[in-house]
């Protein structure tokens, strides 16, 4: 498996950009968002429309462009679910409503190899360019490559974060403002005061055992103020809000010649 530059980058203690691709089915995203400089992106198939024939050809596109490519499961549940996409090349899963130390002993079970897991062996695919090798080194490198990230979305997760990092096989934590809102009883209110109070306390576990952290959200300007307080697994917007808005400013500014 190749390096997972994300994956380095954050174990040196450096920040890392990256997208939601949540609509665009064609391969050549991929080559586009190295192009912007983005250093991966993440492939929603919670609710997105994407089958895993998309997911393998999105794999296959990203290590052209030699940009970070990773999937956002369904669901936390399911062995398969989570070690598919790995098999059809994703270099890393980020896994929605994680809540306990339980479902993260699962996830690592379910998506590294022995000895951290039970990841069923399928080693001749894409990861591994369809290469026959010795077991022993693929199996260490999927091991040592895949980035697993948790994504955050309640005050029970919040809670138990301490337990839920420590686990030997986890790598980021991704708040998803959204769910996370809805969860404390103000859906869609993601700057209410006590949202905010759950994310900073996020941040502080997190900060406190220089752990990556990020937010989802959907502007540079929202997230620099996460950046000052030490977020480096950073996540900005969506490939439907990036084209709807700029398409929007372009259009916008051109009206305004013509008005």
């Amino acid at each position: 498996m190749r390096e997972n530059r994300t994956k380095r980058l954050l174990k040196e203690g450096k920040s890392v950009i990256g997208t939601m691709v949540s609509e665009i089915r064609s391969p050549n995203i991929a080559e586009m968002l190295a192009t912007a400089g983005f250093d991966f992106f993440i492939l929603d198939t919670e609710h997105g429309p994407f089958s895993m024939e998309t997911v393998q050809d999105m794999a296959l596109s990203a290590r052209g462009a030699n940009i970070n490519f990773f999937v956002r499961v369904p669901t936390r549940f399911g062995h398969h679910n989570l070690s598919r996409p790995l098999d059809v090349g994703a270099e890393g899963l980020l896994i929605p409503q994680v809540e306990t130390i339980e479902e993260v002993k699962s996830i690592v079970k379910a998506t590294r190899y022995f000895p951290l897991g039970k990841r069923g062996m399928s080693l001749r695919k894409l990861p591994n360019s369809y290469m026959k090798g010795d077991p022993r080194e693929l199996i260490e490198s999927a091991n040592r490559e895949v980035l697993i990230i948790l994504q955050i979305e309640s005050k029970t997760a919040i809670d138990n974060l301490e337990e839920l990092i420590s686990i030997e096989g986890v790598d980021a934590v991704l708040i998803g403002p959204n769910d996370l809102s809805q969860d404390l009883g103000f859906p869609g209110e993601t700057n209410h005061p006590v949202v905010y109070e759950y994310i900073q306390k996020l941040a502080d576990k997190c900060n406190k055992v220089n752990f990556p952290w990020g937010i989802h959200l959907e502007s540079p300007s929202s997230l620099i103020q996460w950046i000052e307080k030490g977020m480096r697994f950073i996540m900005c917007s969506t490939d439907t809000s990036i084209i709807v808005d700029g398409a929007s400013n372009i259009v916008r500014s051109l009206r305004e010649k013509i008005s």
